[in-house]
């Protein structure tokens, strides 16, 4: 274990007592989120991220530890365990450099090799690679011969029969050729040197046939350079069968590295040896090299679409959320019909209608007459239109309606990823039975305006739409990488209990769905919870549970002021210790007016020292400080706002040029994509981000920012827009 615990340490950079601090908190069975927010102390202030990959990495040590312990006790019961082999597997760092020491002791399936031992060549084989005997080769190999030592039933049998010297001999060169592949040093030096100077080249399949892997149709670029999404888009190319991949390396190099280690000369057996070497490295092992490296790159940039997806979705689940306002959902379509709801400043629908403003029925007067007398009754002031099919449409027709409005209403694009998933799950037929199902689509459009986090929770994150590559890459992976990432988004935010839905619940540290769903029963049969500690009486949720979750739970107008803060059960103590030390109560975090003297007076608050007299961590009190200068905070308000619209912009308005102000809607690992308000999102390549070179376009923008853009090419056939931030 001390091994492992220096190794996360150097690869986080981080002091080898944080890391043994924070496994020993996850080994008791503490989530990430409740270790990186009440256990600060212990971990020198690890984020969630960083617990997070020092929790993949421990996961993955430890699974490699217990593999070398597997791989030493099945060679060692052949009896072939030796001080190189114990030696060469402690210092191994991976999988796959155990699996290549484990190699020669598998136990094979049949091959060339394993029909030649069968037939009793070792010996000859052994002859030919110690290269010392001086008599012919052939003259000891026709020793092997053994064709009138069979039975007649053998005799028909071919892997049984040595019938010539020849025979014998390739027979024997077919078990070096296998030692040879088996070689763990071989292998790893010939990967050492692919990686270092081999190429991947793609083909086309079939020549001269359109798709969207033509920049990939004859192309060369170095293993070591090939960033994360071209390898995604070259493995997509090759599983729809329109590219052809291979790994060119310096074929030479690598034959002659192999010889220096075997060839002792000039002798009868050097052009044989020669000879297998090449078979050895062309049947054998540039295949399994081939796939193994093709693997690795493949993990890596599925690794990397992983982080970048979790980002997105974790900034997507983060958006500022638009309270106050009654919005109205609008989930466009065409031959349907646009699907109407709005919905009330608490979430509750109002009404709800189907018009059709879009072709074939272009029914706009009707439209207008039902919404604007939608938006005079219910007195709407911002409508969320659904950025899918027939989106743009909608938004002009939108633009034009509002301008006859009675008073000032705004619209705004929202993605409506995953909420045609969302209308037809169980759990929109549980929240709306009585709701057709293609209005709900129109109610998660309108609801995930007010609270991104609230609604997003309720799909599975791969439908969030805000990656690249998602469908490609390992879905398990996928998935458990964006648990946390929501995990993380919804503790950071915190939830009203009395209010939260049991998806919302589900993702707060230490509740399952089984204890989310006991919770919303609970309130059902009880009211409103008016303590955190009530929590307890919830079926299910025990000590442990209520320890891990109490934190993120907020309870607003309950009977203790500080449940509606971040500030922990186990803190209540030492917080009122706090407020009593500058002349303060927590009653006094209800009065707007003492707040806002507790804030100067808690500025002054000597952390060190203080810490000291309360006997607490100086994060712990400086968490507990910021929490109650700003009771009920939610940390999403300081993220940008979404951009209100009244006017349309056309893709045929667009001038190169022209400086616009969008919405960054997905990062990737060459750029951003950026909604501008036309049909088609804008492109800001990596290069157009910044004047000074950047690694990742995540250094710079993050989903949901607003960011100033100047358009600087405008490709009408393909409706591709490039743009830059250099304004």
């Amino acid at each position: 274990m001390e091994k492992i615990i220096n190794i996360i340490a150097q690869e986080l950079n981080v002091k080898k007592i944080q890391v043994e601090n924070a496994v020993a908190l996850i080994d008791e069975g503490n989530t990430i989120p409740f270790i990186a927010r009440y256990r600060k102390e212990a971990t020198g202030g690890l984020s969630d991220e960083q617990l997070r990959m020092l929790g993949e990495r421990l996961n993955y040590l430890r699974n490699l530890e217990q593999r070398k312990e597997e791989i030493i006790k099945a060679i060692d019961e052949q009896g072939k365990l030796t001080d190189e082999i114990i030696k060469a597997t402690a210092v191994a760092t991976t999988l796959a450099e155990v699996e290549d020491i484990y190699r020669p002791y598998k136990q094979k399936k049949k091959t060339r090799a394993t029909v030649a031992k069968a037939k009793g060549l070792e010996p000859l084989a052994n002859i030919i690679i110690e290269q010392k005997e001086t008599k012919d080769i052939y003259e000891i190999a026709k020793q092997y011969i053994n064709i009138d030592n069979l039975s007649e039933e053998d005799k028909k049998n071919k892997d049984k029969v040595v019938n010539t010297a020849e025979e014998a001999i390739q027979g024997a060169l077919d078990i070096i050729a296998e030692n040879i592949s088996d070689n763990a040093d071989f292998r790893k030096k010939i990967k050492k040197i692919c990686y270092r100077e081999g190429f991947i080249t793609t083909k086309a399949s079939k020549e001269d046939e359109k798709s969207n892997y033509e920049m990939y149709y004859d192309y060369t670029e170095m293993v070591s350079k090939i960033p994360s999404h071209r390898i995604l888009a070259i493995n997509r190319g090759e599983k729809e069968e329109f590219l052809k991949v291979k790994i060119d390396k310096n074929e030479e190099k690598i034959l002659a590295t192999i010889e220096r280690n075997i060839i002792k000369g000039e002798t009868q057996f050097t052009e044989m040896l020669k000879t297998t070497i090449l078979d050895s490295f062309k049947r054998l092992i540039e295949p399994s090299i081939d796939r193994e490296i093709r693997s690795d790159l493949t993990e890596k940039a599925e690794e990397k679409a992983i982080k970048v997806f979790g980002q997105n979705a974790k900034q997507l689940l983060l958006g500022a959320p638009l309270k106050g306002k009654t919005v109205m959902g609008f989930d466009p379509a065409y031959r349907t019909g646009c699907k109407i709801a709005v919905i009330d400043e608490t979430g509750k629908v109002l009404d709800v209608s189907t018009v059709y403003p879009t072709a074939p029925q272009n029914d706009t007067e009707s439209a207008k007459k039902e919404l604007l007398k939608l938006i005079e009754k219910d007195n709407i002031n911002v409508i969320a239109i659904g950025n899918g099919t027939a989106s743009r449409e909608s938004e002009s027709f939108v633009a034009d309606m509002i301008k006859e409005a009675d008073h000032e209403v705004n619209y705004v694009i929202v993605s409506e990823a995953g909420a045609s998933v969302y209308s037809a799950s169980k759990l929109a037929t549980e929240e709306y039975p009585d709701i057709n199902v293609s209005i709900r689509g129109a109610i998660s459009i309108a609801r995930r305006l007010q609270d991104p986090l609230a609604e997003l929770v309720k799909i599975d994150p791969k439908a969030i739409g805000v990656g690249q590559y998602q469908h490609d890459v390992n879905q398990k992976k996928l998935a458990e990488s964006l648990t946390g990432v929501v995990e993380d988004a919804v503790n950071k935010v915190g939830v009203d209990v009395n209010t939260a839905t049991p998806s919302l619940l589900s993702y707060v540290s230490g509740i399952n769905s089984t204890i989310a769903k006991n919770i919303v029963k609970y309130r059902d049969e009880n009211g409103k919870l008016k303590t955190r500690k009530e929590l307890l009486k919830v079926p299910k949720l025990g000590k442990v549970a209520f320890e891990q979750s109490a934190g993120f739970l907020r309870i607003v107008d309950g009977t203790n002021p500080l449940e509606v803060t971040a500030v922990h059960p186990e803190s209540y103590e030492k917080a009122e210790e706090l407020l009593s030390s500058i002349g303060f109560k927590k009653e006094d975090l209800k009065d707007k007016e003492k707040i806002i003297n507790l804030r100067e007076k808690l500025k002054k608050v000597d952390v060190a020292k203080t810490a000291k007299e309360l006997d607490i961590g100086e994060m712990t009190l400086n968490d507990i400080i910021e929490e109650i200068s700003k009771p009920g905070r939610d940390p999403r308000e300081e993220m940008p706002k979404p951009i209100l619209r009244q006017d349309v912009l056309k893709f045929e308005d667009l001038k190169e040029g022209m400086v616009l102000q969008g919405t960054v809607r997905n990062v990737i690992d060459f750029g951003a994509f950026i909604d501008i308000g036309v049909k088609y999102d804008g492109l800001v390549h990596i290069s157009e981000m910044s004047d000074k070179y950047i690694k990742n376009p995540a250094e710079i923008v993050s989903v949901g920012d607003i960011v100033k853009v100047k358009v600087i090419k405008i490709d009408e056939e393909r409706h591709k827009v490039g743009l830059s931030m250099k304004v």
